[in-house]
């Protein structure tokens, strides 16, 4: 199975874990910044009362609390070496540039792609074939993860819908790689 894992370049990601897992998630926007700490989400989680920053987003936002602990509870099944595989593909890369542009380390983003790739195929790992929030953020290897605000604004306006969400990710990775 190592030999396997080693093959497709998984042993040294599935072997070892990050030097760090996020403990804050700062939303970004020019000079305007506001942490979301990772302890708050999961004590969330655990007893459906939000605290800090998360309180005030739900409230803001007038989202149900028990809403919002249902998303943070989700769990996407999701097979470890396919995912790896299709991360590691031309189309994944393409997938990976456009949500780095939204999510990346606080102090590197330019290592937005291997950070997210280590996140979901690591988190995955480690929820025995299920991605959650909070196995991502577990994995995630920056202790600040930055959200930028105006990249996530753009995304939020062109997925009106869940179709115009799928083809934001796929139609333009896409059309770059169809002339190849």
């Amino acid at each position: 199975m190592l030999r396997f894992l080693t093959s497709l370049g998984l042993a040294s990601v599935l072997l070892s874990s990050p030097a760090f897992a996020t403990e804050n998630i700062v939303f970004v926007s020019g000079a305007f910044r506001r942490t979301i700490f990772v302890k708050d989400l999961e004590d969330f989680v655990q007893t459906g009362v939000p605290q800090g920053l998360l309180a005030d987003l739900i409230k803001f936002s007038k989202q149900s609390p028990k809403t919002v602990q249902g998303l943070l509870k989700t769990e996407l099944p999701l097979p470890v070496v396919l995912t790896s595989r299709l991360l590691n593909t031309r189309i994944g890369e393409a997938i990976l540039e456009r949500a780095t542009a939204i999510v990346h380390p606080l102090r590197a983003p330019k290592a937005g792609i291997p950070a997210l790739r280590s996140a979901l195929v690591l988190g995955v790992a480690d929820g025995s074939g299920k991605l959650s929030p909070l196995s991502f953020l577990k994995a995630y290897p920056a202790e600040d993860m930055a959200v930028d605000i105006p990249q996530l604004l753009v995304l939020v306006k062109k997925a009106s819908s869940i179709t115009d969400l799928v083809r934001f990710f796929s139609d333009a990775p896409l059309d770059g790689l169809r002339g190849s």
